[in-house]
């Protein structure tokens, strides 16, 4: 295939992923790009539960659930 052909379709790129690192390791603006360390957001920011309100959560979640909703 050309390689006009090949960039232009990217089904044709996962034939040949060797031809796609390489383009990548000599593409200019990728070595431009600014990059930074971004952290998970899955992480809780919130500090321990204080006594008095890990006691009122576990009241509530020891109801029992109403057929109501």
């Amino acid at each position: 295939m050309t390689r006009l052909h090949t960039t232009a379709n990217p089904f044709a790129l996962m034939m040949d992923p060797q031809s796609v690192l390489d383009a990548m390791e000599r593409s200019e603006r990728l070595k431009r790009l600014q990059s930074r360390v971004c952290r998970p957001l899955d992480k809780p920011l919130l500090g321990p539960v204080r006594g008095e309100l890990a006691a009122y959560d576990d009241g509530i979640d020891a109801e029992p659930l109403s057929d109501e909703t």
